[in-house]
């Protein structure tokens, strides 16, 4: 496990014990919080997920027990680790013997401390392998963007529990911002393969010359530079499933390369004589219209009707526009906790306006804005005047998507090409990833238009 993804609490109501602690976990990476109270302990714990809590306590565990009794009751998967100068082994088996995970004497030397935390986070995974716990775990850690009622959503979430169960091929087709990866994260883990890995990748990124290296890995000596053997995406995702994000974007090479493997089932690692079976399930993505890019030509229609066995259409956020609100409110927990920012709201009139908003980025888009007020509001309570500049003054087509009636479909593109890119302060890379659409797509938009402007 990642140190710098494990949240640790030490409770120490007289900051006997804190100060080293805290010094020798997080010189370890760790991510290190400390409360003096058993009450800021019951509160920290209700906004932020510990892996593990290290109390520490008198002879005789005069609140040691109760309140660790207390916490667990709000987050049953973490670890409790006591502290205690000039304990007993009678106390430490009282403290065991409750449900804490471990207990050692003060002075402690540091490979001492670090060993205990390091053999409970083990444990919690140990736990975490219950496919229910597990996920319980990731999602305290995580943002969901399943919150909210609208029915768009409720549609999304029950095709999510009616494919997860099977190894079916699944297509999901979204807006970028929408949560395309975190759909097929939400499959992964509600799978038989939970166990396994998920690996992730975006083809949009893949070179053409490297994409057999990259999806189906080489053998040493297979060209210049193979110095060593090294296993390709198919291999590192056997037993779990493989994430072809942004599948819309990948070359016609490899679009012929992963026809291949998805009808014969193998693949043949460069340089190698043997074919390996792939044990991958498949869930791709893409925010374009793969059936428009398959009738243009662009995409192969054979490969498309491979991909898409199962299809998920995710929204984009303005058509569920009545998980705004919950959203905004799940994010604004999410970074209160994250970066201690504790006490930020939003006020009536900022939730309106972050509710009215048209969110041409999506839930990714609104995500970055609540982080960012999170951060850098001075204030406890965020209101209007606190919101970035476009969202303080938006036009009325800028509000929401009203009234398309009568409007050309050259100017409605060109308004949504002009607004992202004030939005986005010029930047084009920027502006094509909100659109939806590649940076050379963009320009050539942008040319099209003025030419069309220098003509009118």
């Amino acid at each position: 496990m990642n140190p710098s993804n494990v949240s640790l609490l030490i409770v120490d109501r007289h900051a006997r014990y804190a100060p080293r602690l805290r010094q020798t976990l997080t010189k370890a990476g760790y991510r290190v919080s400390v409360a003096t109270s058993p009450k800021s302990a019951r509160e920290m714990t209700e906004r932020e997920h510990f892996n593990v809590i290290l109390k520490t306590f008198d002879v005789g565990l005069s609140d040691g027990i109760p309140l660790m009794s207390e916490l667990q009751a709000l987050s049953p998967d973490t670890q409790f680790i006591f502290v205690s100068e000039g304990g007993s082994i009678r106390t430490a088996m009282s403290a065991i013997h409750n449900g804490a995970f471990d207990y050692f004497s003060w002075p402690a030397e540091e490979e001492q401390i670090l060993k205990s935390v390091r053999q409970a986070l083990e444990h919690q995974l140990i736990v975490a392998g219950d496919p229910e716990i597990r996920q319980r775990l990731r999602r305290r850690d995580d943002v969901d963007i399943f919150v909210g009622g609208s029915e768009r959503i409720r549609e999304v979430q029950r095709l999510i529990e009616q494919v997860a169960p099977t190894d079916v091929t699944v297509l999901i087709q979204g807006e970028s911002g929408t949560g395309k990866e975190m759909v097929a994260r939400a499959i992964h883990e509600r799978s038989r393969r939970v166990g396994g890995p998920f690996v992730p990748v975006n083809c949009a990124a893949l070179p053409e010359t490297l994409i057999e290296s990259e999806l189906f890995g080489h053998v040493r000596g297979a060209f210049t530079g193979a110095i060593a053997d090294k296993p390709g995406r198919f291999e590192l995702a056997r037993g779990g499933t493989l994430f072809l994000d942004e599948i819309g974007d990948i070359s016609r090479l490899g679009q012929a390369d992963l026809l291949r493997v998805l009808e014969d089932g193998v693949f043949r690692p460069i340089g190698s004589r043997t074919a390996v079976r792939s044990n991958a399930r498949i869930v791709a993505a893409a925010n374009k219209d793969l059936e428009l890019e398959a009738a243009q030509g662009t995409f192969r229609e054979d490969l498309l009707y491979r991909l898409n066995v199962i299809t998920i259409h995710l929204p984009p956020l303005r058509d569920r526009r009545e998980d705004i609100v919950p959203l905004v409110e799940m994010f604004r927990a999410h970074f209160v906790a994250k970066h201690n920012r504790r006490g930020r709201r939003f006020d009536v009139a900022a939730i309106r306006r972050l509710s009215e908003f048209a969110w041409p980025g999506n839930v990714r888009q609104l995500r970055n804005v609540v982080e960012r007020l999170i951060l850098t509001c001075p204030a406890t309570r965020i209101g209007v005047g606190d919101l970035p500049a476009f969202l303080r003054n938006p036009s009325p087509e800028r509000s929401a998507v009203k009234n398309l009636g009568g409007i050309s479909l050259a100017d409605l593109e060109r308004e949504a090409i002009r607004q992202t890119l004030e939005l986005t302060a010029g930047s084009k890379t920027k502006a094509a990833q909100l659109l939806g659409i590649s940076r050379r797509a963009l320009h050539y938009k942008l040319e099209t238009l003025n030419a069309l402007l220098r003509t009118e």
